[in-house]
């Protein structure tokens, strides 16, 4: 298992190799690169208070695409006859919504990217939402849920990660499942917190669930003032927390299990989606039960690309890769795919190609049904502008010590359900 300073050691090594198979594919000319190099901006967070271990992995995901895109039979970007290679600027927003603007401002006016895509915190993608909008640069986002990245049905912005709703829609539908009477969320006071807790508690009031929210700050580390009015009080049936994102969620499950809070034979302990990495078991050894959501396909439905880029991960890793990668990889092909059938790096011209996506990559066949050649219906979503509607996202939850996400018992949608319940209560097997 790596801690994070073996996954950044990993990172330069990788990056380094790189570096070196780019030299030996020009040298025996096996790309023959003619044009100067397309630049594209990349963002993620690698300092704290930003989920540092997933910008890592979106920051190895960029380069292995770059390499991909670089190497045949792809050979870069072809305009007008010329191969231009693919260069990748990646820039650390530190999960913080100004240094988002910054970068943004950084990589569109110093680096002359001519599109952005990455980034992991959506209070950090609004963010550079304003900057790249204001510049016309295309952007497709890679992990930002918060629906407002594509409710402002900007023209240039799209995404392939869920937006909140769909992602704490599965959540809400399997918790409803098991008729909850009290529950309490915990979400960060950011857009994405934010839009978690009010979607979750839409639909599980509309339910007949009693709902209390409260908000934390992002980075808050010390939960115990919070969970102990909880624990003085009944206790509810579950504590939702995936409105808490990274290591900040990971201190406060293991907080939650160290006062006996959850979970429990009496409250579901609901993990953020960063409890399907290997840190989880590092810094919450008293998680196991918990329940948690994955967003992508499990290994049984990788596709070849999937396969290859899991397998590179884990090679790099040692573990396995979660939906930022997928997403990342395939957010950089995405915006090479619509360049160069732009035939252009003109703006409206990648804008109008990247509404007319049609491609399969690591997730699968991507498209964006909405947009400004054929805007969202009335009784369709606002959020479903430009946005990619086939997002898998499952249930699980841990029942044995240790186990990897992988080995998490399915538990929602009904119909994939991999141990026959849809909750395993603390101190049982399936």
């Amino acid at each position: 298992m790596l801690n994070y300073k073996n996954r950044i050691l990993a990172l330069f090594i990788i990056a380094a190799l790189l570096s070196v198979s780019f030299t030996v594919v020009h040298a025996q000319d096996e790309c023959n690169f003619e044009g100067e190099p397309i630049r594209i901006g990349a963002t993620g967070p690698l300092s704290a208070p930003g989920t540092v271990l997933a910008g890592i992995d979106m920051q190895w995901a960029f380069n292995i695409a770059e390499a991909d895109l670089n190497a045949p039979p792809n050979c870069g970007i072809e305009l007008d006859g010329v191969q231009h290679p693919v260069e990748v600027i990646f820039g650390d927003t530190e999960g913080l919504p100004e240094r988002g603007a910054a970068v943004a401002d950084r990589l569109i006016n110093e680096n002359g990217v001519v599109a952005l895509t990455g980034e992991y915190h959506s209070a950090v993608g609004l963010s550079m939402m304003d900057v790249a909008v204001e510049a016309n640069i295309p952007t497709v986002f890679s992990e930002t849920f918060s629906d407002q990245i594509t409710a402002q049905q900007a023209p240039n912005t799209f995404r392939i990660a869920p937006t909140s709703t769909i992602a704490s829609s599965a959540i809400s539908e399997w918790l409803i499942s098991l008729e909850p009477e009290d529950v309490v969320i915990i979400a960060e006071n950011t857009d994405f917190g934010t839009g978690i807790a009010e979607s979750t508690q839409a639909n599980l009031e509309a339910a007949g669930v009693n709902v209390e929210v409260i908000f934390v700050e992002l980075g808050t580390q010390d939960f115990l003032p919070i969970l102990s009015r909880i624990q003085a009080g009944d206790p509810p049936d579950a504590i939702h927390t995936t409105g808490v994102t990274g290591e900040t969620n990971l201190n406060l499950v293991q907080q939650m299990a160290e006062l006996g809070l959850a979970p429990t034979e009496d409250t579901i302990c609901i993990a953020n989606q960063v409890a399907i990495t290997p840190e989880f078991w590092e810094t919450v050894p008293d998680g196991n039960y918990c329940v948690f959501r994955k967003i992508g396909l499990g290994p049984a439905s990788y596709n070849e690309i999937a396969q290859s880029l899991a397998d590179r991960y884990n090679e790099t890793f040692g573990s396995a890769a979660q939906s930022w990668v997928f997403e990342s990889y395939d957010s950089l092909f995405i915006i090479a795919d619509a360049i160069e059938r732009a035939g252009s790096t003109d703006p409206d011209a990648v804008i109008e190609a990247l509404e007319a996506t049609d491609i399969t990559l690591a997730q699968g066949r991507y498209y964006f049904p909405f947009g400004l050649n054929n805007p969202v219906p009335e009784d369709v979503p606002e959020w479903m502008w430009h946005q990619w509607p086939d997002p898998a996202v499952t249930v699980l939850q841990y029942f044995e010590e240790g186990q990897s996400g992988d080995e998490a018992a399915i538990l929602w949608p009904e119909v994939r359900q991999t141990h026959g319940t849809s909750y395993i209560v603390p101190g049982t097997t399936p």
